[in-house]
């Protein structure tokens, strides 16, 4: 089946961005020129996505505002010949059809997912964490992992070969060889002590599954702080039918700390074409 729809976890509270999140949703922050979430929006949009489904809560209207028309904005740039700017504010919308769902209660990650049921449906569906930026050279992240979905038949997580010190941090799978960059999941560990980890492969904000995850996440338990674990309904479903984890081909950038957000803002930047020379020049009269 044709995954044709992506659900985007955007109901947090970014509560590592206070106080600027008070009042501006993390996922509309700047990381140069475009919001957080546009980047998983253009992702999902190159993958060939046509549905993107996100999670939003209160206080969070001006992600729809984003990926609405603005005919009075557009209208003034095409009078002034700015084509340019006018093709890349139109650039989602028309590529897109969003759709918003609102999680009441920030009940966890896995919660919001099953949040998403209804508007998804009876069919296999992508799963954004915008925190994690994803450059690729070859072809979108989500795209690759769609080969990999389309080619094995089963749910697929994306995961980055992590320091064995930082896998507290992350759910860590327990994989088997299956192809180069593919492992099939035997099990899924979260936040695991670095010698109790399965492996060094943490999971990052990338996920395909199929609609029977939100059967799995019904049954999942609620742990600490009431939350609902996505990997606890992952663990699940990899029970019952194979789910596989894909080293994606890329540089990622977790955004989701300010020191994070530094680093990819720096980074990009050096390699826009349309400002990388001016800014090199200028990093190098600092004194470091």
């Amino acid at each position: 089946m044709k995954v044709r729809k992506a659900v985007v976890a955007a109901a947090g509270f970014g509560t590592r961005f206070l106080p600027a999140s008070k009042s501006v949703p993390k996922e509309m922050l700047a990381l140069l020129d475009r919001p957080l979430i546009h980047y998983a929006a253009a992702e999902a949009a190159a993958s060939g996505i046509e549905h993107l489904i996100i999670i939003t809560s209160r206080g969070k209207e001006s992600m729809a505002d984003y990926f609405d028309r603005a005919p009075d904005l557009e209208a003034a740039l095409e009078a002034k010949g700015r084509s340019h700017l006018l093709a890349e504010v139109r650039e989602l919308y028309e590529r897109l059809q969003p759709a918003y769902v609102r999680q009441h209660e920030q009940l966890g990650l896995g919660h919001a997912v099953l949040s998403a049921r209804k508007a998804v449906g009876d069919e296999p569906f992508a799963v954004f964490l915008p925190d994690d930026i994803i450059v690729s050279d070859r072809k979108p992240a989500l795209a690759q992992m769609l080969e990999v979905f389309e080619k094995h038949q089963g749910s697929v997580v994306a995961v980055q070969s992590l320091p064995r010190e930082d896998l507290p941090s992350y759910g860590v799978v327990d994989p088997e060889p299956v192809a180069d960059r593919v492992t099939r999941v035997k099990g899924l560990v979260e936040k695991p002590k670095p010698e109790d980890a399965p492996s060094n492969l943490g999971i990052v904000g990338r996920y395909i599954f199929t609609p029977e995850i939100f059967d799995c996440l019904e049954r999942t338990q609620p742990g600490s702080g009431g939350e609902i674990q996505l990997t606890d309904g992952m663990a699940l479903l990899a029970q019952q039918q194979p789910m596989f984890a894909y080293e994606f081909e890329g540089t990622r950038f977790d955004t989701g700390n300010p020191l994070g957000m530094l680093k990819a803002t720096v980074t990009m930047a050096l390699q826009r074409d349309d400002m990388a020379s001016d800014f090199r020049e200028w990093l190098k009269g600092q004194a470091l």
